[in-house]
């Protein structure tokens, strides 16, 4: 919903000050509607409408700073850079796990005198052409060089979750790999390497690559990722099955609730899948994002539902679900 703002466009959301000075507004009005909540300072320079901004979504919000950069400097700065590391990765959509919100740019040099001001991050390196790319009509840096970036300064399980994606976004594992191997040496570089070999562009959300890192580094049998089972009311997909005991583990994020139907329809069949599933010996494991983080608590509910099942009767058809 947007809040008419006096003397505004109702179909703008971000202004540079000089922008709003030209609207009529002065200094102490600025502050005013600051103060009010009507507008809010997301950098120096660059406003945005307070209802407008306090709506958006953590992944929205890192973006709409970068777009707010761009603005903000688009009559300061004679340009030279281009979105790197998390902010590459933020215009990508790329999934990203705690991180925080500053903007990261790199350049070719580090101009003397230059300052990029508070909330900004200055990479100095020389790309190729291949390394750039343009998107919201923003250069940023290619999908595979914002991933190895981001992966250098990242942990092993901030790094799985982005890898899974961008590998399922198609980037090029091949490429991936060979910067990798002539990383060998650098800070950070394990953690790369480990999400290498680690993807699974199957895992659809941050929290099932969590689940899987979790599943992996506790040494339990490897799971069928995306796992389909045809029952009375058609086929069921599982995140995480093992099917020769019949034990399924379900990721349940808010997301998965939240994006397309009302939580209580989707629930509604997200229960009555599970029964029809139950009703053919399988046994359901449901973790959230805090069981990721009781990992002992979530050893053992999973060892016991695995020593649980059964070999029993083949299930009936079934197949994976296709990767990408």
């Amino acid at each position: 919903m947007r809040y008419s703002v006096p003397g505004l466009p109702v179909a703008e959301d971000l202004w540079r000050t000089d922008q709003l000075l030209q609207c009529g507004l002065n200094s102490r009005a600025i502050a005013q509607l600051v103060r009010d909540g009507t507008l809010v300072r997301v950098r120096r320079g660059c406003y945005a409408r307070g209802g407008w901004w306090t709506g958006l979504s953590a992944g929205a919000r890192r973006r709409q700073l970068i777009h707010a950069h761009a603005h903000g400097t688009r009559t300061t700065s004679a340009g030279g850079f281009v979105y790197s590391h998390t902010s590459g990765a933020s215009l990508q959509r790329l999934h990203l796990w705690g991180v925080d919100h500053a903007v990261h740019l790199t350049q070719a040099g580090n101009p003397s005198g230059v300052s990029h001001g508070h909330g900004v991050v200055a990479h100095t390196r020389r790309l190729s052409s291949r390394e750039v790319t343009f998107v919201d009509d923003l250069p940023c840096t290619s999908l595979e060089r914002t991933v190895v970036d981001c992966c250098l300064m990242f942990n092993v399980r901030q790094s799985v979750i982005l890898v899974d994606h961008a590998a399922r976004q198609g980037a090029d594992l091949h490429l991936l790999r060979d910067y990798c191997t002539a990383l060998v040496g650098r800070n950070g570089v394990v953690a790369l390497r480990r999400a290498l070999e680690l993807v699974d562009p199957r895992s659809e959300s941050a929290g099932e690559s969590l689940t899987r890192e979790l599943i992996h580094r506790l040494r339990i049998p490897a799971p069928e990722l995306q796992y389909v089972v045809r029952t009375p009311l058609g086929e069921h997909r599982l995140d995480f099955a093992w099917p020769a005991q019949r034990v399924a583990l379900e990721f349940d994020g808010k997301t998965k609730y939240f994006d397309y139907r009302p939580t209580g329809e989707v629930v509604f069949q997200e229960r009555r899948r599970e029964k029809a599933l139950m009703e053919q010996g399988w046994i359901f494991v449901r973790v959230e994002w805090k069981d990721l983080f009781r990992e002992q608590e979530f050893k053992f509910r999973l060892l016991r539902a695995l020593a649980q099942g059964s070999e029993g009767p083949q299930l009936g058809p079934f197949r994976r679900f296709p990767a990408g």
